[in-house]
């Protein structure tokens, strides 16, 4: 369980981050959702929070701003007290093939997907440092692992992660802080929305169906409980065997 703690959620007003959020409320965290634009649908997830009984507060972010995100980090200290948990979920795709992918293209995907985790992971650990406990949760992507054609942009900024992860972990471990990734395949949200059952990308799937947010959920609060104390700088996939 979860009680009393504090969790920060990027993009986690819907999908996946949603679904985490959602999760470690019902395990008994407050939670902090950190959200680009949409107000209503965060302030929708935040309810349905404080529905279950505990703190939730929405913050409107750009992850990739390194001053927005440490004013962030303060606005939810004064407001929930700490951070316990970090879980960089928020993530974006601009896709295209190399040969005519635009410049800020590139730029706006690593920005958000790769340099706002470590935004919030730089700002987030003198907390943790502090206390000589956290729990850091990136959520990467099996691109990151094996390439996808017409996302290059969004595959490194998910091998980007995995090293950050890696190295954060390396870091952090003597002060007790746990830094682990979640590799998820094709996943029900809006940002896989046009991806059709009959589509052949489906076909090297073995479990044959796409996953749930939920599903995603499930992982990121095992890591972030106390039976994950001695996982440290791990990358588990949760694909339905896509990348074995």
């Amino acid at each position: 369980m979860l009680n009393g703690e504090v969790a920060l959620v990027t993009g986690a007003s819907r999908g996946i981050g949603k679904a985490i959020a959602l999760k470690l409320a019902g395990l008994g965290a407050d939670i902090a959702l950190v959200y680009a634009g949409n107000t209503e649908k965060a302030e929708e997830t935040a309810s349905q929070i404080r529905a279950l009984g505990v703190r939730a507060e929405a913050f409107k972010c750009d992850v990739s701003d390194f001053g927005a995100v440490k004013t962030t980090v303060d606005e939810i200290k004064a407001k929930l007290g700490t951070v316990d948990i970090l879980v960089n979920n928020a993530g974006i795709t601009k896709d295209g093939l190399i040969m005519n992918m635009k410049e800020e293209a590139f730029d706006g995907v690593i920005d958000i997907n790769l340099k706002g985790a470590f935004n919030m992971i730089r700002h987030c650990s003198p907390i943790f440092i502090r206390k000589r406990s956290g729990k850091i949760v990136n959520i990467s992507s099996v691109a990151g692992l094996m390439g996808n054609p017409g996302q290059a942009n969004y595959a490194a900024s998910k091998a980007g992660l995995i090293g950050l992860t890696k190295s954060v972990a390396r870091e952090l471990a003597s002060r007790g802080v746990c830094c682990n990734a979640i590799a998820p395949g094709f996943i029900q949200t809006d940002m896989t929305e046009n991806i059709a059952s009959d589509n052949p990308l489906m076909a090297n799937i073995p479990l044959g169906r796409m996953g749930l947010p939920e599903e995603i959920a499930e992982l990121a609060a095992f890591l972030v409980q106390d039976g994950a104390n001695y996982i440290t700088g791990e990358v588990i996939r949760i694909d339905g065997g896509l990348a074995m």
